[in-house]
């Protein structure tokens, strides 16, 4: 008997336990094999936090630090050392990870801009691009947050792929007291317009989940679905399903971590969901 096609109700009841998830185990692995094989492949990148400043605020982040306690740009230098040590790595890419528009919070990084001659942080993330291409043997794939079509144009011709996480569709999770409230970048709304912006403008983009944040199983299984419309469009190369951890200093550092065996049918469920691709 074929197992069923991909349902939201279906879907939540594997995830809650009302259904055995045996089966849905052994039709993830199907699509897997059928998918991919049984050959694992990996890029090996080096990570540059281009700022570590960050205009939101949310309530399980360790990366984003205020100025003054660790909130700082590397400068062009700074990112041409880090990209070189990870090119004597035998890394392939560079990965310019940063915080969502922290010059619309912080006048530090307002005048650090202002230094380097460029009005924006987008327009910072397309330079040091340009500087690691033109400097090394490095592919950048940048995750710079919101942004509309004219910026994925931009940032094309220096980054061949880039990123920016859904996390969840729920926007819920924006309310007082959830882990989004206060954080604009966040709006789930405007990340998936930036996920289907990229699909116009011909990028291939990675986005994913995160799971365990105070999202409903119905909340991530609406995620899940959300994606999976945008992929049947093209333009998505990679979903993660990120799991939460609870780290010492952010406000969730008390709140459960979602157990292994969840995870296991969470990321069944996104296969089935996702397909075999």
């Amino acid at each position: 008997m074929p197992f069923p096609s991909p349902d939201p109700e279906l879907a939540v009841d594997f995830l809650t336990g009302r259904r055995d998830a045996t089966p849905l185990l052994a039709e993830a692995a199907r699509l897997r094999d059928e998918g991919h094989g049984t050959t694992v492949t990996y890029s090996r990148k080096v990570f540059i936090p281009l700022t570590t400043l960050c205009r939101d605020t949310c309530t399980y982040c360790t990366f984003a630090k205020p100025p003054g306690n660790g909130g700082e740009y590397l400068t062009p230098d700074d990112v041409l050392a880090i990209a070189r040590a990870g090119e004597r790595h035998a890394c392939t890419e560079a990965l310019l990870t940063l915080g969502d528009r922290p010059e619309e919070r912080w006048p530090q990084a307002a005048a650090f801009l202002a230094d380097q001659g460029c009005a924006t942080t987008l327009e910072y993330v397309r330079r040091m691009s340009e500087l690691i291409r033109e400097e090394t043997a490095l592919f950048p794939h940048a995750n710079p947050g919101l942004m509309t079509e004219e910026d994925l144009l931009a940032l094309r011709p220096t980054n061949p792929s880039m990123g920016l996480m859904l996390e969840n569709i729920s926007p819920r999770l924006m309310e007082p007291g959830m882990p989004h409230h206060d954080c604009p970048d966040k709006d789930p709304a405007g990340r998936m317009a930036t996920i289907e912006a990229a699909g116009r403008a011909a990028v291939p983009f990675t986005t994913g989940v995160l799971v365990g944040i105070g999202e409903t199983p119905r909340e991530l299984v609406d995620s899940l679905f959300a994606i999976a419309g945008v992929a049947a469009d093209g333009g998505i190369q990679e979903v993660i399903v990120q799991n939460f951890r609870a780290k010492a200093d952010t406000l969730m550092r008390r709140s459960a971590e979602p157990t292994v065996h969840y995870m296991v049918r969470v990321v069944a469920a996104a296969r089935w969901i996702l397909g075999a691709a």
